[in-house]
């Protein structure tokens, strides 16, 4: 749903700001991340605030504590943060880190991760073998899927959102 930020009501920002993975910003850029060698032409690569292993962060300050790359796994997590939404931890985990591939691919910044972050961990695990590129090619019902999926919407947040 973050990636509405595409559509002209809703800010039409370029496809790059928008989709993508997600990376920490204030530390070192992992090797992990796609592209890491355009990086070098960044300000904060050669930056010795930022581009140390912690930069401006403690280890195990927690990833709430940690700022991210703009992009759909931010936007939807504000979403729902700014709407009450009654998600468990590990689903607002699983909104707003599921892009981050350096993390749940290759282990990059768990150094920064709480005890918190590493139970979810777990639960972004199990949700990445139904994200991305395990899409089916089976044409889905809508209509006949639509009423539990409404159904999740009204258990976890209100009426009329703010987007």
């Amino acid at each position: 749903l973050g990636k509405v930020l595409l559509h002209p009501k809703f800010g039409e920002l370029p496809q790059w700001a928008v989709v993508g993975d997600t990376y920490p910003v204030g530390c070192a850029f992992h090797e992990s991340i796609v592209h890491h060698k355009y990086f070098k032409d960044n300000p904060d690569f050669n930056n010795p605030k930022y581009n140390t292993k912690n930069g401006i962060y403690k280890e195990g300050c927690g990833l709430n504590n940690v700022l991210m790359s703009w992009g759909h796994d931010d936007y939807m997590y504000m979403v729902a943060k700014e709407n009450k939404t009654t998600l468990p931890s590990a689903g607002l985990f699983i909104i707003r880190y599921h892009s981050f591939y350096p993390l749940h691919k290759c282990g990059a910044y768990k150094h920064l991760m709480n005890e918190e972050d590493e139970e979810n961990l777990k639960w972004l695990h199990t949700f990445n073998k139904y994200d991305l590129y395990s899409k089916s090619k089976v044409q889905i019902d809508v209509e006949r899927v639509k009423p539990y999926y409404l159904s999740l919407i009204d258990k976890y947040f209100p009426a009329k959102l703010k987007w």
